[in-house]
């Protein structure tokens, strides 16, 4: 079985919208292409046909994707979060003890993350190294450049803060 994907009741209901779009209103744009083209005569040189049948298939990809992300859903309530060490929705503050820089690291779930702007999965590498840590201690992160060493300086909850 597909490891469970932890995410807030509103990324579920986002992504429920999300497929609902996709297969109520894209897919029968799609489809309609498809029996426009079918209509314009021979399958074989008809590339518009072929061009909307490849649409087709990698918009249901995309649905089968997301369902099944939402198949595997863990829903986190984050009032039942303990708020004294670094769990599903933590804005943990970080000292790179390679470099003695500080980083703010946000830990999501699927559907949410954003590396660039330190929004990263829970179940990431670093996700993981850091998840249970408290303020003052060490995390050791193995990650494909090498072992990462983080010390946690502050941990806030956004939007139990909110």
């Amino acid at each position: 079985m597909s490891d469970p994907v932890p995410m807030t009741r509103e990324s579920f209901n986002r992504l429920k919208a999300e497929v609902e779009r996709l297969q109520n209103e894209e897919m029968p744009k799609i489809a309609e292409k498809i029996a426009e083209a079918r209509a314009e005569g021979d399958l074989k040189e008809n590339a518009e046909y072929h061009a909307q049948r490849e649409a087709q298939g990698m918009l249901q990809a995309k649905i089968n994707e997301i369902k099944s992300r939402l198949g595997r859903a863990t829903i986190i309530d984050s009032n039942s979060v303990p708020r004294d060490q670094v769990a599903f929705g933590a804005m943990v503050t970080v000292r790179d003890l390679a470099d003695d820089m500080e980083e703010e690291l946000q830990f999501v779930g699927s559907g949410d993350e954003d590396y660039l702007n330190g929004k990263y999965l829970i179940t990431s590498p670093v996700g993981q190294g850091l998840l249970g840590k408290k303020v003052g201690e060490i995390a050791e992160i193995e990650v494909p450049k090498g072992k990462l060493r983080y010390e946690v300086l502050k941990i806030e909850y956004p939007e139990l803060d909110g």
